[in-house]
């Protein structure tokens, strides 16, 4: 993505993490820390985690921030996180997603703050992103609560083709901290060096947002992303969304939410 500004022009890339997935007493991730470096944010609805004061809580940091404000729907799997794919009809998922980003978009409404995307969450983020039919349950629930929210999924996946399809407004996401596979899907978290120390996370965020690819094994993988992730619940979260800052503002890529 490129900005003209004083006669010039910049790329310029919204960087989001995946926040607000603490739950009661159980804290996950440093929220506090993370979201004054993003530009938008993806909040926990209480499905896979997160509960209704983690949600106000969260909502009123990325607020304070003036970070843009996203759900974050996931199965209803608070043990496996939102890890584990679940079986479940096309219309007991609807219903869920609609409860989930509803709850989300009251919360912010009551903060003064408005929802602007929906972003599914681990399991069914990658069923979504390869299978056309869930991805469409996903995209008509969406439509059915808000035609406004843009949805996001994985560059080049069947979720974004369903969002296109139903109308929606979609944006493509890449991941700085995540390694790929040469097919472009997110290599499988229980596989060796599926998730990326802080420096490589900032080098592969900044050939995904100035080059368009990322590195599969040796080889480049195209990756046409408008945001790029930093997952919040990982221990080095801050420090590969501080590694992915410093290494954008070094190849004059600037953060900004769309």
């Amino acid at each position: 993505m490129v900005s003209a500004e004083g006669g010039g022009s910049r790329r310029q890339i919204d960087l989001n993490a995946d926040v607000g997935e603490s739950f009661g007493p159980w804290t996950m991730g440093d929220d506090e820390r993370l979201i004054p470096l993003v530009s938008s944010v993806n909040i926990a609805c209480g499905a896979h985690a997160g509960d209704p004061a983690t949600m106000a809580r969260t909502v009123a940091l990325a607020v304070a921030h003036g970070v843009a404000i996203g759900a974050h729907p996931g199965y209803p799997d608070l043990a496996g996180f939102g890890r584990r794919e679940i079986d479940m009809s096309a219309a007991d998922l609807e219903a869920s997603l609609i409860a989930q980003i509803g709850a989300l978009e009251a919360i912010a409404r009551s903060q003064g703050a408005a929802l602007r995307h929906v972003k599914p969450h681990g399991a069914l983020y990658n069923r979504a992103a390869r299978d056309a039919i869930l991805a469409a349950t996903i995209a008509g629930a969406i439509v059915r609560l808000d035609r406004r929210l843009v949805l996001v999924g994985l560059a080049g996946s069947a979720l974004l083709a369903a969002g296109r399809a139903a109308g929606l407004d979609v944006r493509a996401e890449g991941f700085a901290d995540r390694a790929y596979e040469p097919d472009g899907t997110l290599r499988d978290r229980r596989r060796d060096r599926a998730v990326l120390e802080p420096a490589a996370a900032g080098a592969q965020a900044v050939t995904i947002a100035r080059d368009g690819r990322a590195a599969a094994d040796g080889a480049a993988v195209a990756i046409a992303a408008e945001t790029i992730c930093v997952h919040g619940d990982a221990p080095a979260a801050v420090a590969t969304a501080t590694a992915v800052r410093t290494a954008l503002a070094e190849a004059g890529i600037d953060v900004r939410a769309p």
